[in-house]
């Protein structure tokens, strides 16, 4: 493991700036990680406030790597585990959203109930497993859960995003956050329509340049511009 300049990597500090914009949204208090694949290593926040995080603390880890060095942060497993099963996945968020935590108590699957749900995956699994990515066997076990999907709710244990970097990771956790409240508020006022296939794939098409604006505008709202 080592640390980054902050003068080394524009990496470093968009990965930085994504931290911060996560924190401004009150996505994480003091827990929470971004991380960003960075050839044949990870970049990921340090165990620290992500408001307070700094790119030349960013820690650097070898995709390979067995055994955790000391001081990276134990549930860096759990974004390994991901980059590992998917060579798609850029960057990875991972927060706490209280509406997460709640859909994650009431079902094993959320399906998209309007269009922006859909940038987050055909549907969003629910890992049925507590406890702290804290392992390589438990990280796992959580990114076959993810399967192809854009955004994983563990259950009791906030939620992981990926994207194709750390703002769009960011951005995916935002509507994540999001699309549980309305799982909520739908599923407690009566019958439920989901999107169809037809519908989440025309969404899912449109993506990529609206999560861009999308991302633009968590920026200004985090106060960053």
């Amino acid at each position: 493991m080592t640390t980054v300049e902050a003068t080394a990597s524009s990496t470093a500090t968009a990965l930085v700036e994504a931290a911060r914009v996560l924190a401004g949204l009150g996505l994480v208090t003091a827990f929470g990680h971004v991380s960003v694949r960075n050839g044949d290593a990870v970049l990921i926040t340090p165990p620290k406030e992500l408001d307070l995080v700094e790119p030349g603390e960013l820690l650097e880890i070898p995709l390979a790597v067995e055994e955790l060095p000391s001081g990276t942060p134990p549930e860096a497993w759990g974004h390994l585990a991901v980059y590992r099963a998917r060579p798609d996945v850029m960057a990875i968020a991972r927060a706490q959203p209280e509406d997460v935590l709640a859909a994650g108590a009431v079902t094993d699957r959320i399906a998209p109930l309007h269009g922006q749900a859909a940038w987050l995956g055909a549907s969003i699994p629910v890992h049925d497993d507590a406890r702290l990515l804290r392992s390589a066997e438990l990280a796992e076990r959580a990114a076959r859960t993810l399967g192809d999907s854009d955004a994983l709710v563990l259950r009791g244990n906030g939620a992981l995003t990926t994207g194709a970097g750390p703002g769009l990771a960011v951005t995916r956790m935002w509507l994540l956050d999001a699309a549980c409240r309305v799982h909520l508020a739908a599923h407690g006022a009566g019958p439920v329509t989901t999107l169809s296939p037809e519908e989440i794939t025309a969404w899912r098409a449109a993506g990529q340049p609206l999560l861009e604006r999308l991302w633009a505008h968590l920026r200004r709202r985090a106060g960053l511009v």
